[in-house]
Parts: C-alpha cells; structure tokens; sequence
C-alpha cells in the first residue's frame, strides 16, 4: 500500500474541496498521483451527481455581470436545495463565473433538451448536406455520413449549450462538469436554470437569453 503524508492530502483538498478521507483514498488509488486522484474524485463527484439530479431546486440566487464599462451585462439563475448552500462563497463564486462565461462565450441554451427541435434538424440538414458535398465522402457507406453529421452535431452542441462549453477560465472542463462537481461538493442538486445577455445597441429580439422549464 501507497503511504500517503498529510501534506499530499492537504495539497489534493485545496485544490478539490473534497474532504479528508476522499482525498486519502484517492490518492492511494493513484498510487500518490495528484492529477490521477482528482481524476478519481472527478468521476466519483459525477456518480453522486447523477443520484441527485431529480431533487427539487427551489433556492439559489441571481447572478450578474457587467463588461466593457457597462456595454454588456449578464442576468444568470442557479439554483439549489438550500439557503445555506446558496448562501457559501463557493455558490457564489459560482454563480458569477457562470455569468462571466456567458457575457464572454455567449451561449444560447442552458442545455441539449433546451434546444428546439426545429433547430436541430436545421443544423442535422446543413451537416448532412455538407457532409454529401464532402469529396472525401464520395462513396462512403451510410453510416460513415451519418456519423459525420452527428460529430458535427455535437460540435453545434458544444459551441452554443452553456453546460456543454469548456469552462472559460478552464478549458479542459465543460460547465456541465463544473456543475456536477459542485453538486458533489455541497451534497445538494444544483441546476442552472436561465440567463439572459443584454447587449449595448442590440435589438431586443436579438438579446441573447435562455430559460429551463421551472421545477414544480
């Protein structure tokens, strides 16, 4: 057995917030590796995500963000089972970057379901009609098109879905695993319910906003 010190698991809970024992066990199942333990934690935090999903969310908070000295401004929602969740620096600190990401990124959908059906046989037709126009794709089977236009899909998904971005102050992670992994550190269900992106001069039609369906 690995022999961790007390230093390894301080250095692994700073940098994850996951408590003592967590941290010790995950870093014996990494044989020590700091980057393999919060791999570990990371796919555990999400399983514990999951199991939360359907809890009702009826607190949480209102973030905003202004740039540019006032010229773009973000409203976001988030949402939690508690007022004392909402209440920790941890959820607010949150709250803010997920309404600085939307006012850099501009998202359009909180997530997949969120997107109407019609868009996505728009985009399903542009990829599949591209995919045709392809000369590589020149006597491709079927199924080779057909997975084409879905990694083109899913790239759609990636650029215009907030939980489905890489997270702007960190790219190897999407916001979606932003979310579960505080869902595994607060023990409560978190969701990101709407935003909206005002921009100075835009027309109103074309403010860039986006809202889940409410929870009863």
């Amino acid at each position: 057995m690995v022999e961790i010190s007390a230093q390894e698991v301080k250095a692994l809970r700073e940098r994850t917030g996951a408590g003592i024992m967590e941290c010790k066990t995950a870093l014996v199942e990494a044989g020590g590796d700091q980057e393999k333990a919060i791999e570990i934690l990371r796919k555990r935090g999400m399983a514990s995500a999951r199991k939360r999903a359907g809890r009702a969310t009826t607190e949480g908070m209102v973030g905003s963000y202004i740039h540019m000295g006032g010229k773009i401004g973000v409203l976001v929602e988030v949402n939690c089972e508690t007022d004392f969740v909402a209440r920790t620096p941890e959820f607010q600190q949150f709250v803010h970057d997920i309404a600085m990401h939307v006012c850099a990124v501009e998202p359009l959908y909180v997530r997949r379901e969120d997107v109407p059906e019609e868009v996505i046989e728009r985009e399903r037709h542009i990829a599949r009609e591209q995919a045709l126009a392809d000369p590589r794709m020149k006597g491709k089977p079927e199924s080779v098109i057909e997975k084409v236009v879905e990694g083109r899909l899913n790239k759609f998904f990636a650029e215009t879905v907030l939980e489905e971005q890489p997270f702007i102050k960190d790219n190897s992670r999407t916001v979606g695993e932003l979310v579960k992994e505080l869902i595994a550190k607060t023990g409560e269900n978190i969701r990101i319910r709407r935003f909206i992106r005002y921009k100075l001069g835009e027309e109103a039609d074309a403010d860039r906003s986006s809202a889940a369906p409410a929870e009863a």
